[in-house]
């Protein structure tokens, strides 16, 4: 890779890093929070503030794909942060639940993710694209990872208004990364429009990625729902002991991760790798619903869950932009991260609401009939061919 070509893999996972620790410094801790707010017990309004983000991003992804590829990708992600900054800042000066579902739906606003994904694309030759989406991709497992961690320990020290202006802060700071550390992106002729999304929506391999990611995001945003609570009840771990569980887990989870991450990538195993991490998102499901109690089951079924997860987040960027078709890279991005806002926000309002009538049997249930159907899809699935390496210029 050039040097520019780091510059650009490096800004654009800071970019996604600093947005997404915002998000997922939440998912921890707000359950608990929450019953600290008028209607707090409400497992539904719980859900819906946790899958709030995922409405407007549902709605807007497409848009700001198709936008970025008219008006340029910078402004579209410049104006998608502020309006994520403010959303975050809504959020932490409200004072009941209703108030944070509005400022989550104003983050959700800023729908940036596709539009760093065809800069991304834009910025990288062809055959380094994998490598710059492996480390957009491996951002977000990364971030994920030390949210866990690190939410605990925050929401002791700041508090659930304190993570939301630090949320704001970061996505402010991103700004920055856009307009000082990554290039300006080359002139490449645009084909916007109804055409390229339909190409897109036809397209049999970028369904099933489709459905993937969807299937990805649903599950984590639903899984959260329960484990801070089973952590304390099960486990007797007050919040801020949390780390104690999800350190460890998350730090055995990248041993195991990169390995997998370099057969996937060098060795040709790709369709193996991809296909394993989805059995094990499954078999986490199981585990939880019928095996998971106690501090050492949990810390089991975590660590597996950290494993699939960060193989996933790593893997499916890099597999979109080599899938998609040149022309339509924004398209394609843009029904992608739909189809991903989609996931996180039903898993907020579906888990929710199953924890509410039927208990958190219903929602590992669920997840692990999607699951199960996303294996069924990625083993039938065709694998792009690997890049051929051609020599630097």
């Amino acid at each position: 890779m050039t040097s520019a070509e780091r510059r650009a893999g490096v800004g654009l996972a800071s970019i996604f890093a600093l947005r997404m620790l915002g998000l997922f410094l939440i998912l921890p801790v707000f359950s608990i929070y929450a019953k600290e707010l008028p209607s707090g017990n409400d497992m539904a309004l719980v859900g819906l503030a946790l899958g709030a983000y995922g409405l407007t991003q549902t709605f807007l992804q497409i848009a700001y794909g198709a936008a970025s590829d008219r008006f340029g990708r910078k402004p579209v992600i410049v104006f998608g942060l502020v309006l994520f900054a403010l959303g975050s800042f809504v959020a932490a000066f409200s004072d009941d639940i209703y108030g944070i579902i509005g400022g989550r739906i104003l983050q959700g606003a800023g729908a940036i993710s596709a539009a760093v994904t065809a800069l991304a694309a834009d910025l990288t030759r062809e055959q380094h694209l994998t490598k710059t989406m492996a480390m957009i991709g491996s951002s977000i497992g990364l971030v994920f990872a030390l949210s866990m961690v690190g939410a605990p320990l925050l929401y002791g020290s700041i508090g659930m208004p304190g993570i939301f202006v630090l949320t704001g802060i970061l996505s402010l700071a991103a700004i920055f990364v856009v307009l000082r550390v990554v290039p300006a992106a080359p002139a490449i002729p645009r084909q916007p429009g109804w055409p390229s999304f339909l190409e897109v929506l036809a397209h049999p391999q970028l369904l099933r990625m489709n459905f993937g990611v969807f299937t990805l995001h649903l599950v984590q945003t639903a899984m959260w729902i329960i484990v801070p609570s089973a952590l304390v009840n099960r486990a007797g771990l007050p919040v801020a002991e949390h780390w104690k569980v999800y350190l460890p887990a998350v730090l055995l989870s990248f041993v195991v991760m990169v390995p997998a991450i370099i057969a996937a990538e060098k060795r040709g195993r790709m369709k193996l790798v991809f296909n394993g991490a989805i059995v094990l998102l499954l078999v986490v499901q199981l585990g939880f619903g019928f095996l998971g109690a106690g501090t050492y089951s949990l810390f089991f079924w975590l660590l597996l869950f950290f494993v699939a997860f960060n193989v996933l987040e790593a893997t499916q960027p890099s597999l979109i932009s080599r899938i998609a078709p040149p022309h339509a890279k924004g398209a394609a991005l843009g029904v992608y991260n739909t189809t991903q806002s989609l996931g996180l926000f039903l898993g907020g309002t579906l888990g929710g609401a199953l924890v509410k009538s039927s208990g958190p049997i219903a929602v590992w249930f669920v997840c692990a009939t999607l699951a199960a159907v996303w294996l069924a899809l990625g083993l039938s699935m065709n694998m792009p061919p690997p890049r051929v390496r051609q020599a630097s210029a």
